[in-house]
């Protein structure tokens, strides 16, 4: 058993580098985001497609799925629009206040009650986000760190929804969150402006499989051993690996206010993740 739980941690480390590699290709591709979003989720659920063959795993499309799979795919094209709009930096740090939407989430629609940790993380955490605005960004970064909210807020219900599904149901979500992006996004891709080349394609291609479909693959067989606080924890990696890959090969660097709104939003989430006396003991 430990054994396990060991590989499945091992395996939530993969997915924290392979997800934190997004920012610098996205950046890299010179695509309308409709466009990136699109072709990555082709390549993406065609995996996920290969996985559940191997696996002899069924996909249906229930109303809970379709609900599911379609904020995964909006959060999918508010990600990539952020990343083209805003630092990637910004993009990801926003995006990574997923824990507090659904939290907020489970009060407003599930009745769940707050306690005080949870009413200190809200208020620091949206705290850092207002940092990311006192910089001085031109209009395109701040929609563009407006969209990486909604993408939180996106990915948040899509969790909660994929929570709540039975366990035969989660890949199905998966593939059809890929799917429908997908069909929301290739139209996009004969959109004037787009550069294709064959580094473009390259870069798309290993955004699809290596960047979202194995990860997602992985996070699926994680989950059933890794307890979701270990998950969570060790998924920080990822906005902060995400920035570092797109300041070393693309030479973007966040702001004053940026970085200070960063540690303070990966610090209160970190911290809230953290189970406390009476969470240790039960």
């Amino acid at each position: 058993m430990l054994n396990e739980k060991r590989t499945a941690m091992i395996e939530m480390l993969i997915c924290a580098v392979l997800w934190s590699i997004g920012g610098i290709l996205i950046k890299l591709v010179k695509w309308n985001p409709f466009a990136i979003a699109g072709v990555r989720s082709l390549f993406s659920a065609l995996t996920v497609l290969i996985y559940t063959k191997i696996g002899k795993m069924p996909l249906r499309l229930t109303k809970q799925v379709a609900v599911s799979s379609v904020l995964m795919a909006l959060a999918f094209i508010a990600f990539v629009s952020a990343n083209k709009l805003t630092t990637a930096a910004n993009a990801i740090v926003i995006q990574y206040t997923l824990p507090l939407f659904i939290m907020i989430f489970s009060v407003l629609f599930f009745k769940e009650k707050f306690v005080r940790k949870d009413v200190f993380a809200v208020v620091f955490t949206f705290g850092g986000i207002l940092l990311f605005f006192f910089d001085q960004l031109d209009m395109g970064k701040i929609w563009g760190n407006i969209i990486a909210i909604f993408s939180g807020m996106f990915l948040a219900g899509m969790y909660i929804g994929m929570g709540r599904a039975p366990a035969e149901d989660k890949i199905s979500i998966t593939f059809f969150g890929h799917l429908f992006t997908a069909i929301i996004g290739i139209p996009f891709l004969f959109v004037p402006g787009n550069e294709i080349t064959a580094m473009s394609v390259f870069y798309i291609v290993i955004l699809g499989v290596f960047q979202l479909g194995i990860p997602y693959i992985l996070f699926a067989h994680a989950s059933r051993t890794c307890p979701p606080l270990a998950c969570s924890l060790l998924s920080a990696i990822e906005p902060i690996l995400n920035p570092l890959w797109v300041l070393i090969f693309d030479g973007e660097k966040p702001g004053v206010f940026a970085l200070i709104g960063g540690v303070i939003v990966i610090l209160t989430v970190t911290l809230w993740c953290l189970p406390g006396k009476k969470e240790k003991k039960a």
